[in-house]
């Protein structure tokens, strides 16, 4: 079974920082495009950044220079540092991945739990 499980989240207060995690386990042979995203309180969920196993990066433009996307491919795991936080970055932030598994063919698209993040003014 296959499994993405997020971790980092919390309360910070604004301009603090916090970094997620998300590894990835179970039956994989591989995984392809990583990526965050987040939902706040009734809105649609939305991208946050996204990373290729060749480390090319995609923030989006609003969160530039504050969010950082990383990962560790040994580790199945990837990352998401974030800094100068404000209170309209209160999400649930949810990990997202591409995989291959063990006896399937193609790739599939895997979504975590996702972890709560809260920014207090």
């Amino acid at each position: 079974q296959v499994q993405l499980v997020e971790s980092g989240g919390g309360l910070v207060q604004a301009g603090g920082s916090l970094r997620l995690s998300c590894a990835a386990s179970g039956s994989i042979v591989s995984i392809n495009t990583m990526g965050w995203y987040r939902q706040a309180p009734g809105k649609q969920r939305e991208l946050v950044a996204t990373i290729t196993p060749g480390g090319f990066t995609n923030v989006v433009n609003s969160m530039k220079g504050r969010f950082t996307i990383s990962r560790d491919g040994a580790k199945n795991t990837v990352y998401l540092q974030m800094n100068s936080l404000k209170p309209e970055d209160t999400a649930v932030y949810y990990c997202n991945a591409n995989l291959v598994i063990t006896g399937q063919r193609g790739q599939y698209n895997y979504w975590g739990l996702g972890t709560q993040v809260t920014v207090s003014s």
